[in-house]
C-alpha cells in the first residue's frame, strides 16, 4: 500500500490534543471521547491523539480530522505497551486512525517483531505513516533510520533509562530536531500554552497536549493532593 504523507504535511505548527482517560474513569466512555475529541477540534486543534480501537472508530464517525492511534497493551514480561505488535496496529488503521503510534524505544518487544519490521509492515499492509514515540535521542535517531515518518519525546522520563528526568524532554526535543531530518512532535509534559510555544520554537514540527486539556483525572487529583497538604 502506498503512504499518504500529504497527511504529515497538514500537521506541521499545529496542535493535537491527545484525548484519553483511565480505564477506571467515567470519561474512558466512547461518547465522552468524541466529545473531547470535537471540542479540540472546534477550538483549532489540527488534530487528535486516541487509545483503543473504540475510541478511535467513535471519534472517526464524528470527525474528519487526523487521528494519530495507538493501543495500550500491557503483555506480561514487557515494558512496551503502545501499539506493541502489528495486530494492535492494525486493529488501530481498521477503526480510522491517519497515523499509527507506536513505541520505539529501545526494549524488548514481544512476538520477536522489531521496531523496523513493524514500521515496514504498518507501511506496507497497512498504507499508513507511523509515529515513533520514543524516550532517548538514540532510540529517536534508530526510529528515524527504521522508517518513522514522526518522531515523538512522549516517552521521555517514563522508562527506565529516563526515570530520573521529568517530561517536558525539551532538552531532548532540541537534540533531536539537530540529528535528524524526520518531522519531531513534542507530547510529554506540556502544561501551559507558553509551553507548547516554545516547543515550536525549540523546531517541533507540532505539539501533542493531553493531561492539561483532557485529564480531569489527573489533574482533580493533583489539585486535591496539594489542597490537602498540612
Amino acid at each position: 500500500m502506498s503512504v499518504d504523507f500529504s497527511l504529515i504535511q497538514s500537521l506541521k505548527y499545529g496542535l493535537i490534543v491527545s484525548c484519553q482517560a483511565p480505564i477506571d474513569s467515567p470519561m474512558h466512555a466512547p461518547a465522552v471521547i468524541t466529545a473531547m475529541a470535537q471540542a479540540a477540534i472546534n477550538q483549532g486543534a489540527i488534530g487528535v491523539r486516541l487509545d483503543t480501537p473504540a475510541h478511535v472508530a467513535a471519534v472517526r464517525a464524528q470527525i474528519v480530522a487526523p487521528i494519530v492511534g495507538l493501543w495500550k497493551q500491557q503483555i506480561p514480561g514487557f515494558e512496551v505497551y503502545i501499539t506493541p505488535q502489528f495486530h494492535h496496529a492494525e486493529a488501530i488503521a481498521q477503526a480510522g486512525a491517519d497515523v499509527i503510534a507506536i513505541d520505539a524505544t529501545n526494549r524488548d518487544r514481544p512476538g520477536g517483531e522489531t521496531v523496523t519490521s513493524l514500521i515496514t509492515r504498518i507501511h506496507e499492509e497497512l498504507g499508513k505513516p507511523v509515529m515513533a514515540d520514543v524516550d532517548t535521542l538514540e532510540a529517536a535517531i534508530a526510529a528515524a533510520k527504521a522508517g518513522a515518518d514522526l518522531v515523538g519525546t512522549t516517552l521521555y522520563g517514563y522508562t527506565a533509562a529516563t526515570q530520573q528526568q521529568t517530561p517536558p524532554g525539551f532538552d531532548l526535543l532540541a537534540a533531536m530536531v539537530t540529528a535528524i531530518k524526520v518531522p519531531i512532535i513534542c507530547e510529554g509534559g506540556v502544561a501551559s500554552p507558553q509551553m507548547a510555544r516554545k516547543a515550536l520554537e525549540l523546531g517541533a514540527y507540532a505539539v501533542v497536549v493531553g493531561t492539561a486539556i483532557t485529564g480531569i483525572d489527573l489533574q482533580v487529583k493533583a489539585y486535591n493532593a496539594a489542597i490537602q497538604q498540612q
